[in-house]
């Protein structure tokens, strides 16, 4: 899988490009496995069993060729910063000491480079990175902009990242077991209540309903009307102005079109998306 741009920045910055055999910082060295300890900010919860026990025979066979990156405690014990699935996958291959690089970090790079860490490859499910991306804003006082821009994706898509965590317990649960997509979440999150949010979540289950379908459906439940597919224009269709103004202002957009003009609704999920759209319109 290709890298995406703007993602690992941080932890190629802590990779030194020449090695040394203590641990002074920037030299890689080997540390006993059991002297490191879980980075307390790691969002990610859940590991794939079989894809650490194929990550552990590779290191038996081959070691640990990427260095940890941990962070020096008190009595010889040492913080991992990044590097969760080598060391648990190093302990299951039975080794005793695993290469590290030293650096020092505060409480938001821990989280930022574990964050980091899993987003480029992937690993965080949607609700782990919501809450990884929620910390970052709760705890740190960073704005969905600057978050962006140190995990590589658009402040919109950090934004609807985050808006995951208000749906109901049992639409969060769905996303992290697989059973829905982050596209049927988001049109679940149409619905203001818990109750109606799991019972179109059954119907989404039980009849495999594709995100449209879903996104239909919520509209319906919601009082909403469909879209009308009257011409806006010579040419034209309802549906591909609202698709253009939603790639132009990127975020969710309705247009009602009558006789005699009509009405355009432009949907924000939070202040910083209220301040980038008053800076496209204005």
């Amino acid at each position: 899988m290709p890298a995406r741009s703007g993602l690992g920045k941080g932890l190629d910055a802590l990779i030194p490009t020449g090695q040394k055999t203590d641990l002074g910082e920037g030299g890689i060295s080997q540390i006993p496995v059991d002297s490191i300890q879980r980075n307390p900010r790691q969002p990610r919860e859940k590991f794939d069993i079989e894809e650490l026990e194929n990550l552990a025979a590779s290191i038996r066979e081959h070691g640990v060729i990427q260095p940890l990156i941990v962070m020096p405690g008190k009595s010889g014990i040492y913080t991992l910063i990044a590097g969760e699935r080598r060391l648990q996958a190093a302990r299951k291959a039975g080794l005793r000491t695993v290469p590290v690089v030293v650096r020092h970090a505060t409480d938001q790079q821990l989280l930022e480079l574990a964050l980091i860490e899993n987003v480029q490859r992937a690993d965080l499910n949607a609700i782990e990175e919501a809450e990884a991306y929620q910390h970052l804003v709760k705890e740190f006082k960073l704005s969905h902009e600057t978050i962006a821009s140190r995990v590589g994706k658009s402040r919109v898509a950090v934004t609807n990242t985050i808006r995951l965590l208000d749906a109901s317990a049992a639409v969060k649960q769905a996303l992290v077991d697989g059973r829905i997509t982050e596209g049927h979440a988001r049109a679940l999150l149409s619905l203001t209540t818990a109750k109606a949010q799991e019972n179109l979540l059954n119907q989404v289950i039980n009849l495999d309903l594709s995100v449209r379908q879903t996104e239909a459906l919520a509209r319906k439940l919601s009082g909403q009307r469909p879209a009308s597919k009257k011409k806006s224009g010579p040419g034209a269709d309802v549906t591909d102005v609202e698709r253009r103004l939603r790639s132009s202002l990127g975020t969710k957009v309705a247009l009602k079109h009558g006789k005699k003009g009509g009405t355009v609704t432009i949907y924000y999920y939070s202040n910083e998306e209220l301040d980038s759209l008053l800076e496209k319109l204005t």
